[in-house]
């Protein structure tokens, strides 16, 4: 097995008992990534000596019967609205170029503690607004399974990292799928937390009534170690739950005869594409095979939920990125007066899909207009969050596509923002709920892979990670690297 095929769990554990060099390891991951990146741009950032200094470390440590930790050695692509000390981060934007932040986010600080080897920053839409990775600064990424389909968004350089083999593990966010979107589309696994769960000290914010930090990996056992570090109690982050840490860090043992799951029925039906629908009802059928119990359900505010999480975000957005003035970090255009230097600088600095968000939010947000969409859009949000959980009360978990479509070609959905905003339909909803959702691989259509979504109770991730378990037993489908 070639050094970017091994699983996290096989690293680490050869790391520590001194039968796998980390520089050997980490050296073929570079190598791996030198040898994808001209047609994959999967990283914005590279850090090849800082990683092999890092695994030197590592090395050390073993020789002197210490414990590195968990993650011993294992390669781990971060991705670039995730600060890890002293290194660019760019959101994907020309307006944060040049930033470098002088601490790390709470997950990178875990990831270190636990002897992981952080080996880059990955590209992404641009402050993780988007479905496809096209609306870097830094160039889109492809698709390793096919380079002129989409990798999905916003951590579409997070999952080309893993699916093509220059990471072992992966960090993204996930503001309205962000992370289950990328790994539908990669064949790779993908956790989003329940709110609160994991960290946000670190991460630059899009929507922060939405967003989360998740892991991303090529198996189950894998995406489980890598949550099982980053998961616990941040008292630096105000949403942060206390009780994360003992409740939420292991893979729950399912009984299939015992496991009932709800499937949305918008979720599997139009505007899903029929072969996303029946890679889906393949893979529930391979759970019913082995004693699960499936049945359909309905949930009519499908419809009102894609909207409602629109408005709320591209508020928070607004908000959010008004601090991005040129005063105080990134990049600045010149200008004769203070203000003109504002206007240059955001006017250059943004891309057109962020300053149609901006505009968008302020709009939202204006006099006369709050109570007509936001607190409407709050609303529906409570709904959604009630109209989930009392699903959840009759079933384990939910299930339907994660994405509603097959992956895109590239240039096939940026051009109409609509067509773009409604690949999220069958995302949004977790994040609405605050409740946690993963995608496991379900098929490969159209020379890229489709995603079954799983969605669960709040503080549920044990349940998901057994249930994708049992996925994986059942597809077979694991630990896949391809060549671009």
């Amino acid at each position: 097995m070639k050094a970017w095929e091994m699983p996290a769990t096989m690293v680490a554990e050869m790391v520590r008992e001194g039968s796998l060099s980390a520089v050997e390891y980490v050296s073929k991951i570079l190598e791996r990534a030198e040898e994808t990146e001209p047609r994959i741009n999967a990283y914005i950032t590279l850090l090849k000596e800082q990683a092999l200094r890092r695994a030197e470390e590592v090395d050390r440590t073993v020789a002197r019967g210490e414990d590195p930790g968990r993650l011993a050695g294992v390669a781990v692509a971060v991705k670039d609205n995730i600060a890890v000390r002293g290194v660019e981060n760019t959101c994907g934007s020309r307006i944060l170029k040049g930033y470098r932040p002088p601490f790390n986010a709470t997950v990178v600080e875990k990831l270190l503690r636990e002897g992981a080897v952080i080996i880059g920053k990955t590209n992404m839409d641009e402050f993780a607004m988007g479905s496809t990775t096209e609306t870097s600064a830094y160039g889109p990424t492809r698709n390793p399974w096919n380079p002129e389909r989409v990798p999905g968004g916003s951590s579409g350089g997070s999952g080309a990292a893993l699916a093509a083999g220059s990471a072992t593990l992966a960090l993204g966010s996930d503001t309205g799928g962000s992370i289950r979107c990328p790994a539908a589309y990669t064949g790779t696994y993908g956790l989003k937390p329940t709110y609160g769960a994991v960290s946000r000290y670190g991460l630059v914010p899009y929507a922060n009534s939405l967003e989360q930090i998740g892991p991303m990996a090529r198996n189950t056992a894998d995406l489980a170690l890598l949550y099982s570090v980053i998961v616990g109690h941040d008292p630096r982050d105000s949403t942060s739950l206390r009780d994360s840490d003992t409740r939420l860090a292991h893979v729950e043992h399912i009984d299939p005869s015992r496991l009932r799951i709800g499937v949305i029925r918008e979720l599997v039906e139009d505007p899903v594409d029929p072969r996303v629908s029946r890679a889906v009802w393949s893979v529930l059928s391979k759970l019913e095979s082995m004693g699960a119990s499936v049945e359909e359900v309905s949930l009519p505010l499908v419809e009102y939920a894609l909207p409602a999480y629109y408005i709320i975000a591209m508020a928070e957005a607004s908000s959010n990125l008004a601090r991005y003035d040129g005063t105080r970090y990134g990049f600045r255009a010149p200008g004769a007066t203070w203000e003109e230097m504002v206007v240059e600088t955001r006017t250059r600095g943004f891309g057109w899909e962020v300053k149609r968000r901006i505009m968008l939010g302020s709009f939202i947000l204006s006099a006369g207009y709050v109570e007509q969409y936001y607190v409407k859009a709050l609303r529906v949000r409570s709904a959604v969050r009630r109209a989930l959980l009392e699903l959840l009360s009759k079933h384990h978990v939910l299930a339907g596509a994660t994405m509603p479509i097959p992956a895109p070609r590239l240039g096939e959905r940026i051009r109409d923002p609509l067509l773009l905003y409604t690949m999220d339909v069958a995302t949004v909803l977790a994040n609405l709920a605050g409740i946690p959702a993963l995608n496991t691989p379900a098929d490969v259509v159209d020379g890229a892979p489709v995603g079954a979504q799983f969605m669960g109770p709040p503080m549920g991730e044990p349940l998901l990670l057994g249930v994708s378990r049992l996925v994986e037993e059942a597809t077979r489908f694991r630990d896949e690297v391809v060549q671009p």
